[in-house]
């Protein structure tokens, strides 16, 4: 099956999701999370890009970044991929390859789902049963976003920002999303679109996205065509 080729709108959030071969493990001890964060800022850095959302799981990694060129995340992606392989491979003696294919991403309507992108992110932990609440799980972006602690990587999106004014009150009111749950329609959301690399976002803005791509955004409802409900998120 062919697969589809990546959404790619500067300026427009995407998140990518980069698993291991065979869901196998990819970080192991502390230093390989902290080589993985310095090398993901460094590429950034370099490529022009603003991460807003990330964690780190054992077996794969979610980040919610903002290219400002076509062709930022996939230099991003292979840079840090290319750079932390190398890493692995040495610091544990092994040979081959690391990730299970290419990086999977979605082009988000920052307006409708972007936060609910931002927390589906912070609470992989807790779906896993890793931590009761994200705030107990270092190797992700809720340190900054929900508590309001400093990063040199993280970029905090409009968005967010539009959340709170003054010390402290962007992470106090995203906090406070915490306190409802995604519902399961809005999971399946983000991940059908992830996975199978479609867009997330309804109405507007997926015809103003297949309007500048020039192809389909997102897959035709079954039945002829009729209008869809937007998620509950």
């Amino acid at each position: 099956m062919a697969r589809h080729p990546r959404f790619v709108i500067p300026g427009q959030p995407q998140h990518v999701i980069q698993r291991g071969n065979n869901r196998e493990v990819i970080f192991v001890a502390r230093d390989d999370y902290e080589f993985y964060l310095d090398k993901l800022e460094d590429a950034c850095r370099q490529y022009d890009c603003a991460v807003h959302a990330y964690v780190l799981m054992t077996n794969h990694v979610h980040i919610l970044l903002t290219p400002q060129s076509e062709r930022g995340i996939s230099q991003v992606m292979q840079s840090l991929g290319r750079c932390y392989v190398r890493y692995f491979n040495g610091r544990y003696k092994r040979t081959g390859t690391l990730w299970e294919g290419r990086y999977k991403a979605t082009v988000i309507d920052s307006e409708r789902y972007l936060l609910t992108c931002y927390r589906y992110i912070e609470l992989n932990p807790v779906r896993a049963g890793m931590v009761a609440h994200p705030a107990d799980y270092v190797w992700s972006s809720y340190g900054f976003n929900g508590l309001g602690k400093n990063s040199s990587l993280v970029r905090p999106h409009p968005v967010y920002l539009a959340l709170g004014k003054g010390d402290g009150g962007c992470a106090l009111n995203y906090k406070a999303l915490f306190d409802r749950p995604i519902l399961e329609a809005g999971l399946e959301a983000i991940r059908d679109a992830t996975n199978k690399a479609w867009v997330l976002g309804e109405g507007r803005f997926t015809e103003q996205i297949e309007k500048l791509s020039k192809r389909q955004a997102k897959p035709k409802p079954r039945g002829g065509k009729r209008r869809v409900k937007s998620v509950d998120i």
